[in-house]
């Protein structure tokens, strides 16, 4: 059974969709006022894999990522460029998405931005002022009523009763000191510049909190199956979420809550002070490969802090290698894979099954590694076995997304392959052993084949 820890609940349960066969899945998308780092994308890979992991067994998968592009941090970067709105928020929505491409993250089905739903955000909070959760006060700003919701708190496990709860905050962000009222509309201020909409109260423009629950519920209806987001998001994002929509429709809201733990690099916090601040293009830049990045960030379980370092590269690299060199393997033998699977499979879908228990995963799929290679070196693999063996790597990357479809050569060890070619013709066998030795200096392994050399990259 498929089961997942649910932050709401704090447990493990069984997943049972609301639909049979359907899945339908909200992710907190990029705050579009910056390149997003690879703390980021700990996360936006995270539910990459829990979306590969839920297509792999059936279900239908319907995704929705959103684009804040009007909060806080947008509007104060567009005053500090003195740009437009939307000038700011293009430019790194475009980024965004050239590093989900960059890292094979598979596509939302929609991708809604704040701004094209601003008129339902204005009617939600309509909706709340009449069934009394929620208050206008004399700027013109509306805010959610906390009191008016007896669970709130329930997702990060507040007790109210032990809290000091202080008046409101007009924060898009805060922390977890004292419960608030929270902003749902803020009437215009000078320091917005031209970012407002009209509403019943007055010109301003709907506060964070508000956005998600009305762009998942346009797309996902009001009650769905996933949401999820890094831990950062818990409190008071996804807090204030549940309470307004729950307070909203009157119906649930989402039946399960999963959340990422945070990136540390090199054992700490990002810091831009201490240059191990990286965004996507910082580490391809370094000579990573999006496979290499795929793998580190999702060799451990999502709900522990993985600490990420540039050495891990070699790791990643090697155990990609691994893979890569046992399918070349299997290949050499047969191009066909077969419609079934080693029995190992079942081991790995179990891993897989429990949480998403990718290192338990990777554990069984590297130890399947070794024992077929051993098979391999004493001839003791059939036909059918080498097959069955092609599908398991096949069904391992379409959930991991760890091997490259083609190796880039670099151009200097295809010439010295062409020069070893051009030796072996001479029968100068010294020199082709030499140039032999000078590509596996530089990372790659020539074998002989009857259809010419083959290159591999150690």
């Amino acid at each position: 059974m498929l089961q997942f820890y649910n932050s709401l609940t704090r447990k493990k349960e069984p997943f049972v969709p609301i639909e049979d066969g359907k899945v339908k899945l909200y992710t907190c998308g990029p705050t579009v006022y910056d390149t997003a780092h690879i703390g980021n994308f700990r996360t936006f890979l995270f539910e990459d894999f829990l979306k590969r992991v839920l297509l792999a067994r059936g279900f239908d998968v319907l995704h929705v990522m959103n684009i804040t592009d009007v909060d806080d941090k947008t509007i104060k970067k567009t005053v500090e460029e003195g740009k437009s709105l939307s000038e700011v928020t293009d430019f790194y929505t475009e980024l965004f998405n050239k590093d989900l491409n960059t890292l094979k993250i598979l596509p939302a089905d929609h991708y809604p931005a704040a701004t094209d739903h601003v008129d339902g955000m204005i009617e939600m909070i309509e909706t709340l002022i009449t069934k009394g959760h929620a208050y206008q006060t004399e700027d013109g700003s509306v805010f959610f009523k906390i009191e008016s919701f007896g669970d709130y708190g329930a997702l990060t496990n507040i007790n109210m009763a032990e809290m000091q709860q202080s008046d409101r905050v007009d924060s898009d962000e805060y922390g977890l000191d004292n419960p608030q009222d929270f902003a749902l509309w803020k009437s215009y201020k000078e320091e917005d510049g031209d970012v407002a909409w009209d509403s019943p109260w007055g010109k301003g423009r709907p506060g964070w909190h508000i956005e998600c629950s009305v762009m998942s519920m346009a797309f996902l209806g009001d009650h769905f199956d996933i949401h999820c987001g890094g831990v950062d998001n818990k409190f008071p994002h996804h807090e204030n979420e549940i309470a307004q929509s729950v307070c909203a429709v009157d119906t649930p809201f989402v039946n399960m809550w999963l959340h990422s733990e945070f990136l540390m690099v090199d054992g700490g916090k990002m810091s831009k002070s201490l240059g191990n601040f990286y965004c996507i293009s910082d580490l391809i830049n370094k000579g990573f490969t999006p496979e290499e990045i795929r793998y580190i960030m999702l060799s451990g379980h999502y709900r522990t802090k993985i600490n990420f370092t540039l050495d891990k590269q070699h790791e990643a690299k090697a155990s990609i290698q691994r893979i890569q060199s046992l399918k070349d393997r299997l290949l050499d033998i047969t191009k066909i894979a077969a419609d079934e699977y080693p029995d190992e499979k079942s081991n790995f879908d179990t891993a897989l099954e429990d949480d998403l228990d990718a290192p338990n995963a990777l554990a069984v799929f590297f130890d399947w590694v070794r024992t077929t290679n051993v098979a391999l070196d004493k001839d003791e693999l059939s036909e059918d076995a080498i097959a069955k063996g092609l599908n398991f790597i096949a069904y391992f990357d379409d959930i991991f997304g760890v091997l490259s479809d083609s190796v880039a050569i670099p151009q200097d060890i295809m010439d010295l392959v062409s020069e070893r070619e051009l030796a072996r013709q001479n029968k100068d066998w010294a020199k082709s052993d030499e140039l032999r030795h000078i590509i596996g200096s530089k990372g790659w392994i020539v074998k002989d084949t009857p259809d010419g050399s083959k290159l591999t990259s150690k």
